[in-house]
């Protein structure tokens, strides 16, 4: 999975939406899920890959992050429920060595 992706990202509870963008989705994944940076999602407890978008260009997918993250909550949550209603870690079958 080394092309340009958007993903978000939650909490166990479902009550925060993180968003972020990267050129390598499992590695990027993997260093939420082990907590390798301190940042938002680290502070949040945002480790649950809920949804994602691949694109062929990084600036399309800068593009789409920007949009995205200036929607309302409404608007991310409509788009989670649409690919993954049940709200499932999309990355739980990915193997990760920790």
């Amino acid at each position: 999975m080394k092309n340009p992706y958007v993903y978000f990202l939650t909490n166990k509870n479902n009550t925060v939406i993180y968003i972020g963008v990267t050129s390598n989705l499992i590695k990027r994944i993997q260093e939420h899920k082990t907590g390798k940076h301190k940042g938002f999602s680290f502070k949040y407890n945002c480790n649950k890959l809920v949804y994602f978008e691949e694109f062929t260009s990084i600036n399309d997918a800068i593009t789409r992050e920007k949009q995205l993250k200036s929607g309302n909550r409404k608007s991310k949550e409509d788009l989670i429920n649409e690919e993954n209603p049940n709200w499932l870690d999309l990355s739980e079958d990915w193997l990760f060595n920790f």
